[in-house]
């Protein structure tokens, strides 16, 4: 049920401006406005602070569904549970009742503030610093890659607050986009998920109060690594939904197009490769859907399945995707048709949330 629900609304209210979306490389206003109303946009929240509760798996296929026909949009419910799974997972209660009620609500975003120009794959090397002052926390630093930023209200942010530990001396705020210092840079131009503001986030002299620090001091870069066990797996998801709506198109497409006075789908060639692709999709899904039911247990080798699951579903989808791009021959390269879009898009699947190489290092060290 909760599948049908959401992809009739995706098809509805979200795909008809996909590609102006993308073209556009705009904010995908609608989708968020659709998915609010429906309260789509962030249901992963807990029931006690006002959100649908849904589990992990619920919203797995939320995202998939969404990202079936825009990636970009499917980042609004993906990104808000990664922005604010660190208060989840390890923030205060009252931090809790402040920041997810307004999340649970629509009234704000939530984004995730751990890369910066030097910290990419090597989080832990972070330079941005707080540094107490009283009753205060004190905050400089720019973060880059940061997803939705200027769009979202709440971020959640790591910064060193004691040098000499490294990883053990980093700690995790929540900083808001009206606190005085923040500021954001130019949108950054890029291949794919164009409809996904990605900026630099600026913190010149940002004062915060000491009760917006997630957890106890040291522990934000251990909370930033729990949280991307979790969520590694909503990407695994966006990935699968790129990579059924690219095939779900060129299914669509082989049975339409003739070549030699028959369907290119009478082919055993183009056969082949749609069978393959199904088969692909259907091991990343299954993989997407036990991580996910190990992430709602909280089971022990969730750090191997969670990363297991976003290497082999983003692999599959930009495999998929560009075989779908191949079966519709010249078409496929074309903006007028879907499939170079998601080509496009399933490329960042393997990059962020920490690279498919950073997996496989995720992995090997966390053989189960």
């Amino acid at each position: 049920m909760l599948r049908d629900a959401v992809r009739s609304l995706a098809e509805a209210k979200i795909a008809p401006y996909a590609a102006a979306v993308d073209e556009e490389a705009r904010f995908p206003r609608e989708a968020l406005d659709a998915l609010t109303a429906n309260d789509l946009h962030a249901v992963h929240v807990p029931e006690e602070y006002g959100g649908a509760g849904a589990d992990a798996l619920a919203t797995v296929i939320v995202i998939e569904e969404v990202a079936r026909v825009c990636a970009s949009s499917s980042l609004i419910p993906a990104v808000n549970k990664l922005g604010s799974l660190p208060v989840i997972l390890s923030g205060s209660e009252a931090l809790k009742k402040k920041y997810l009620a307004p999340l649970a609500k629509g009234d704000a975003m939530f984004s995730y503030c751990l890369s910066e120009p030097d910290a990419g794959s090597d989080a832990a090397g972070m330079k941005t610093r707080a540094v107490r002052d009283g009753d205060t926390w004190v905050l400089n630093g720019v973060k880059r890659w940061i997803t939705n930023a200027g769009e979202s209200e709440y971020y959640t942010v790591m910064a060193v607050t004691d040098p000499e530990k490294r990883s053990k001396g980093i700690s995790a705020f929540v900083v808001e986009k009206s606190d005085e210092g923040v500021s954001f840079g130019a949108p950054e131009k890029k291949l794919g998920i164009k409809g996904s503001p990605t900026r630099e986030v600026y913190l010149d002299d940002v004062r915060i109060p000491a009760d917006r620090m997630i957890g106890e001091e040291g522990t934000g870069f251990a909370t930033a690594m729990k949280t991307l066990d979790h969520t590694r797996i909503t990407i695994a998801a966006q990935a699968l939904g790129i990579a059924q709506g690219a095939l779900d198109y060129a299914k669509g497409y082989v049975k339409e197009r003739k070549q030699f006075g028959k369907p290119i789908a009478d082919f055993q060639g183009v056969q082949f490769m749609l069978a393959d692709m199904a088969m692909k999709i259907e091991a990343a899904r299954q993989l997407t859907y036990a991580a996910a039911a190990k992430s709602e247990r909280g089971d022990s080798d969730l750090t191997f399945q969670g990363a297991a699951a976003k290497c082999f579903a983003s692999d599959v989808a930009m495999e998929v995707t560009t075989d779908a791009v191949q079966l519709l021959g010249g078409y496929g390269y074309t903006r007028d048709y879907p499939v170079e879009r998601m080509m496009r898009d399933a490329k960042i699947t393997q990059i962020y949330e920490g690279t498919n190489q950073v997996q496989r290092i995720v992995m090997a060290r966390n053989l189960p």
